[in-house]
């Protein structure tokens, strides 16, 4: 099977997130995506597979999170929820000075992040395969991140709550949403004050090809998260906060 390339669209990157990728990122996210493509022929990744499409709502979309709201060198990070990598690979292709781990509960495709990891040479990542209620919870995760993701999870409130315990005080919580409402930002402050943390922004931006909605929550932490949180398997989805 002969697959497309991606497009390059430098100037386009420069200009929406004044970033663009160099030779080696630009191979590594063409690599990807033929990975993306071949892991599609055995469990169900991704319905986007069109060049433009992959760049424009998995790529862009992804970094679109990170650039240019997090300058931060140096820093640690972890993708919850990350099933085909979005948006942690890529951010690890990005900014190969950070050091991200990607999580999700599925076995079978953490087995492929493990696999693309590998073929990427992404010194600076690594998979496991764990529910996020129950790292949350554990020493070696729990208030140790500087940065976390989580794109396309569940609804907000639960979001925050698995979130914010893996992050240190003063890390930040990107939750990539779709549309946004003030009336969901109000009711999201309350739960995030309760997990300790604030709402530091709200950026709505299209995207750069369809001129598709979209909407970044950057949730800073400022205290330490109350220990009961997150709760047990199961139940942020059942009983939000």
């Amino acid at each position: 099977m002969t697959i497309a390339p991606l497009p390059e669209l430098f100037d386009l990157w420069q200009q929406t997130l004044t970033w663009q990728p160099n030779a080696q990122q630009q191979s590594r996210f063409q690599q990807f995506y033929e990975l993306v493509l071949d892991g599609n022929q055995k469990q169900n990744l991704t319905r986007i597979t069109e060049p433009r499409e992959f760049w424009e709502k998995h790529l862009w979309d992804s970094l679109r999170g990170v650039f240019p709201y997090v300058l931060q060198d140096n820093l640690r990070g972890i993708d919850i929820g990350s099933g085909a990598g979005f948006p942690g690979i890529p951010i690890a292709i990005a900014r190969p000075d950070w050091r991200i781990t990607l999580l999700d509960s599925t076995r079978k495709k953490v087995t492929f992040l493990e696999d693309a990891i590998d073929a990427l040479n992404l010194k600076n990542t690594t998979a496991i395969a764990d529910r996020v209620e129950q790292i949350g919870q554990l020493r070696k995760h729990r208030e140790s991140y500087d940065l976390v993701t989580i794109r396309a999870v569940a609804a907000a409130s639960v979001c925050a709550e698995y979130a914010l315990p893996l992050l240190k005080v003063g890390g930040l919580a990107v939750l990539y949403r779709g549309q946004w409402t003030d009336e969901e930002a109000i009711a999201l402050s309350e739960t995030v004050n309760i997990l300790g943390a604030t709402i530091e922004a709200c950026e709505k931006f299209e995207t750069p090809l369809t001129q598709g909605l979209r909407h970044c929550l950057y949730l800073r932490k400022t205290n330490l998260t109350p220990a009961e949180f997150p709760r047990a398997i199961g139940i942020p989805t059942q009983k939000p906060l």
